[in-house]
């Protein structure tokens, strides 16, 4: 569990996994050979240079407003991923371990709809799914919705179990794409993984942060914006999408939090030569 201070903002990481398993079905051009060639890599990626994802939400303290920013995979959710599938894990006990309660979330904010983002949006009760985080208001981009009303699904009925019950708790807020959460806390629009994928832009006293999303999935994105995730809606909005948070945000004091971004997780866009590394 990492932790971070931005002006009067306090940001806290929970993680649900860690993995290594995803790389080839997302980043094809990022090889342990290509990643092991580059120096800064090392606390992104396993023992034997293969790309590692966390996964794992962020909760954002902001104006005595609690929000928590993606929900992870969640248990008991069918999946097309046997690693996922019926998955059982203690997420909901390292939330509580890091000193919060289902009951103290006012705000569950979704960058974007995939089978990662949102699973923890609801749990398992007496064989309904009902909202994990009972008073919370869940923020959905509304062109993000609009999207996954029509689209065919990948890894299961995730918009059935993890979206649709929202809606039908009458919890969930359909907003525009820079929605100001607090006066501390707005969306970023960044579409191309999805066509509503926002980021979360973070401003108090002076300092700021961006929660990427899968705007950026891996730091070696950063040094090659042009890979786009096999995931992606749009490969090349995707790309164009990045080069231009990159840009906009190299060799600034802004912290860019990785929502899966493992070791260190955060750090800062700077200059590498004709490219660019992340500063942590």
């Amino acid at each position: 569990m990492l932790r971070w201070q931005i002006g009067d903002v306090k940001v806290t990481q929970i993680v649900e996994l860690t993995t290594a398993s995803l790389g080839p079905h997302l980043l094809p051009q990022a090889t342990p050979e290509v990643l092991g060639a580059i120096p800064w890599m090392h606390p992104f990626v396993d023992e034997h240079n293969k790309l590692l994802l966390s996964i794992h939400s962020l909760v954002v303290e902001s104006q005595d407003q609690t929000i928590m920013v993606d929900t992870c995979i969640g248990n008991d959710k069918p999946r097309a991923y046997p690693r996922w599938n019926l998955m059982q894990n203690d997420f909901l006990d390292r939330f509580a371990a890091a000193g919060f309660a289902t009951d103290q979330i006012d705000t569950v904010l979704c960058t974007h709809m995939h089978v990662d983002h949102v699973g923890w949006n609801t749990r398992l009760v007496d064989g309904a799914w009902v909202p994990t985080f009972e008073r919370a208001d869940y923020l959905f981009a509304e062109d993000e919705w609009h999207h996954w009303r029509e689209e065919e699904q990948e890894y299961g009925p995730v918009i059935e179990d993890s979206v649709q019950p929202i809606f039908d708790a009458g919890k969930a807020v359909l907003v525009q794409p820079e929605h100001r959460v607090t006066d501390e806390v707005w969306l970023e629009p960044t579409p191309g993984h999805t066509p509503g994928h926002v980021s979360i832009h973070i401003a108090s006293q002076g300092e700021e942060a961006v929660i990427t999303g899968d705007m950026i999935h891996h730091p070696c994105q950063i040094r090659h914006p042009d890979w786009s995730s096999l995931a992606d809606f749009d490969a090349h909005m995707a790309a164009h999408t990045r080069g231009a948070f990159v840009e906009r945000y190299a060799n600034r004091p802004v912290l860019i939090i990785g929502t899966h971004f493992a070791g260190p997780t955060a750090g800062r866009i700077v200059a590498d030569g004709e490219t660019y590394r992340l500063d942590y």
